[in-house]
């Protein structure tokens, strides 16, 4: 048994095996996420692998991230690792002790206050070796949806979406896709000034979304009015596998009878179904036994309520505390 901690140590083709197999597959833990990632002037990507012989059998791919000022910062770095690591599907527990101990010994990693895989697949038959390994496991929802064809999107939604749909479209927004930084630029006023006011969670800074449109996995969808961007979604997918709602924003305040988050919602799931992905990932529906006006929206569109949930390593239990309670007071509206 082998560990790789360098990008430069792992065969792509081997990596691209590995992602086609894998019965957890996820965009994020490709090698274009990786590039992607690692090309972010404000993250710090990171890859492990583990090799057996010559066959890969386990990759975990994450990056480091703070937010805010010095002090926020500080009290804010994570290791975020989107989607649960690449596993192959008899993978042994030897093999993934010896993976997720590497990751936790990164230098860097060691220096974050907490590891948290954000599972996007069904992690159950190897919950007891991430437990041994530290990592507590966290429930949280999300929902995925049929996208083998528009007519089985439309068979689940509700008669609410359905009329919304109908009524936006027919009122005069269109649905589309952003091909220059300034329809990009659009999208993201439009996000950030959701995050700021409503959300109140970390969103990646401008550059995030401006790179995307360099991704051939990845596109920025547009809500349309009058010449105007007023909502749209940061969609991506793995090749013919899986659509990610990424992120999602509408003007529906101001444009109300056009429900712009609902048509975004309803292009990522149309562009799923066109590019052939049989299933749609909402990317999250909060937890269990917490109320979530986000889990009551994306339930309407008729996905399945799955529970996949997280795992979380604290590496310094007494900062994450703090750092939560800090947070959350840096974080409340000054009046």
């Amino acid at each position: 048994m082998t560990l790789l901690t360098q990008y430069s140590q792992i065969d792509t083709s081997d990596w691209e095996k590995l992602l086609k197999e894998s019965p957890v597959a996820s965009w994020f833990q490709s090698d274009e996420a990786y590039c992607f990632f690692d090309n972010l002037s404000f993250m710090e990507a990171f890859v492990v692998a583990v090799v057996e012989g010559e066959r890969l059998m386990g990759l975990t791919m994450g990056y480091l991230q703070g937010d805010g000022g010095m002090l926020k910062k500080r009290l804010s770095r994570r290791t975020i690792i989107i989607g649960g690591p690449l596993l192959s599907k008899d993978i042994t527990k030897a093999q993934l002790i010896a993976m997720l101990t590497a990751v936790r010994q990164l230098p860097a990693v060691k220096k974050c206050i907490y590891i948290e895989t954000r599972n996007l697949n069904d992690y159950s038959c190897w919950r007891g070796t991430f437990e041994e390994c530290g990592f507590e496991y966290v429930p949280h929802y999300n929902f995925h949806q049929v996208t083998t064809s528009m007519e089985a999107i439309n068979s689940k939604l509700s008669r609410t979406r359905k009329r919304h749909i109908h009524v936006g479209l027919r009122d005069g927004a269109t649905l589309g896709e952003a091909t220059t930084g300034a329809e990009v630029d659009e999208f993201y006023g439009i996000l950030s000034d959701l995050y700021r006011h409503k959300v109140k969670k970390p969103l990646p800074p401008r550059e995030f979304f401006q790179k995307m449109l360099a991704l051939p996995s990845a596109k920025i969808l547009t809500v349309n009015y009058q010449g105007h961007v007023i909502g749209g979604m940061a969609y991506i997918e793995l090749s013919e596998r899986v659509g990610y709602e990424w992120y999602v924003c509408g003007m529906d305040e101001k444009y109300k009878t056009l429900y712009p988050s609902e048509l975004a919602t309803y292009a990522g799931l149309q562009c799923a179904s066109n590019s052939g992905c049989p299933r749609f990932d909402f990317m999250g529906a909060g937890k269990p036994g917490v109320s979530y006006g986000v889990r009551n929206f994306k339930a309407l569109f008729g996905g399945e309520l799955v529970e996949h949930g997280r795992f979380l390593h604290l590496n310094k239990p007494l900062l994450y505390n703090l750092g939560k309670a800090a947070i959350n007071i840096l974080e409340k509206p000054h009046r």
